[in-house]
């Protein structure tokens, strides 16, 4: 039998949020990870940018990972539990050169656990080093990351979001662990060539932003986005399910004025 005569397999989705400091390289994973693209010039993301990308499994399992990049000054605020809430893989970034984001995830993940202690299942954490590409430049020692991982049962990735090194892999192992799914180096290597051939699976940048004048009925009914983000006030009296009633989406977050 023919791949194109397969049966397609179901359909997943997993919630992975990426949390770290400014500057570690968040944005740029995701980016290279999401969209296959990398942007030379550093732009400090405010709140939140979400991307989409599904990706084939072995046993012909699509998995569709919704990836939240939050930003680093983000670690203060109000919205963040909120952000972290329902993940089921939590992306904790550090930068190989730079000694003081390593140090900081351990504030991150103070949060993390905050969030989820309560939580019936808890999500599956990584401890990301990114920007491998400046090996030569290392300030946080292997070891260290490796003492971190083991003494909180994180998985433990090396990625070069410059060169796209390991991200694809860091990605598909984070959704196989979570799914419970082991992974051999072919199963590996098979999986990378089938999601490289699948660029119609990209859905890039998915967020609209409402303009204040904008009728919220008419507006929403024809975006062909599976996230929206509010940015208007919200009246007092509109209860949130009327809201969502009429948005053909997956997520609705509202940003109350």
């Amino acid at each position: 039998m023919s791949d194109s005569e397969e049966e397609e397999g179901p359909d997943r989705q997993l919630k992975l949020v990426v949390l770290g400091d400014g500057t570690c390289g968040k944005t740029s994973l995701a980016t290279r990870f999401a969209q296959e693209t990398f942007g030379k010039q550093y732009k400090q993301t405010i709140g939140l940018d979400f991307f989409l990308k599904r990706i084939i499994l072995p046993g012909n399992l699509n998995v569709t990972l919704q990836v939240w990049d939050v930003g680093g000054q983000t670690i203060g605020g109000k919205m963040l539990d909120k952000y972290i809430y329902g993940a089921q893989g939590i992306l904790l970034v550090y930068d190989i050169t730079n000694c003081q984001s390593f140090e900081n995830l351990e504030d991150w993940y103070n949060v993390v656990k905050k969030v989820t202690e309560e939580s019936e299942t808890q999500p599956l954490v990584a401890l990301v080093g990114n920007k491998i590409d400046l090996e030569h430049m290392r300030t946080v020692k292997v070891d260290k990351h490796q003492r971190f991982c083991q003494e909180n049962n994180f998985s433990s990735h090396f990625v070069s979001a410059k060169t796209g090194d390991s991200v694809f892999l860091c990605f598909q192992r984070i959704a196989a662990d979570i799914l419970g799914i082991k992974l051999n180096k072919a199963e590996m290597e098979q999986s990378q060539m089938r999601n490289e051939s699948c660029s119609a699976s990209v859905y890039p940048f998915s967020t609209a932003y409402i303009p204040v004048e904008s009728r919220l009925d008419s507006y929403c009914g024809s975006l062909p986005y599976e996230i929206i983000f509010l940015t208007i006030p919200v009246p007092n009296n509109l209860p949130l399910r009327e809201l969502c009633s009429f948005l053909p989406l997956d997520f609705v977050f509202c940003s109350l004025q």
